[in-house]
């Protein structure tokens, strides 16, 4: 598993705009619509699922990493698909550790796709688990700079 897996350069938000995590979760919903991956007549579903896993349990990591991943299953999605955003500010997304969440990465499956919805999760804190990782991140002046550091970041591997 890789991010160019499910992340591409036209759903990397650089600088989020939203305040709080409702704002967070529907602005990088909405970069799926626009971006022309996922129907615009699937957004009541998919935002449904993404706020109904939330309810459950946040989905910010704590344990001082300052990143969360919202991420939900619905029928109408084709396969895994990811959206990266980062908040300089920080939003409160309810992390156990009370810490304001910076780096945020959506992803959003088929309900077919558990296995590699899975592996994805996995990844994805495998690598935002190292400090000098989210730290490039969160310096990167651009989205081509953040697609350049997660592009040399699978080549890592």
């Amino acid at each position: 598993m890789f991010f160019k897996d499910f992340l591409a350069p036209e759903r990397i938000v650089s600088d989020l705009a939203a305040s709080n995590k409702a704002e967070a979760v529907w602005e990088l919903a909405e970069t799926l619509f626009t971006s022309g991956i996922v129907s615009p007549d699937l957004r009541e579903g998919i935002l449904a699922a993404l706020f109904c896993r939330e309810e459950l349990q946040s989905t910010a990591l704590g344990d001082g990493l300052g990143m969360a991943i919202p991420h939900a299953r619905h029928p109408g999605v084709r396969g895994l698909i990811g959206v990266f955003g980062r908040s300089r500010e920080g939003i409160d997304f309810d992390s156990p550790d009370g810490m304001p969440v910076h780096l945020l990465i959506m992803l959003v499956s088929s309900r077919d796709s558990t296995t590699r919805h899975l592996e994805a999760l996995a990844y994805i804190i495998r690598k935002f688990r190292n400090r000098e990782f989210r730290n490039c991140l969160l310096k990167a002046t651009s989205r081509e700079q953040i697609t350049d550091f997660f592009d040399d970041s699978d080549n890592e591997e």
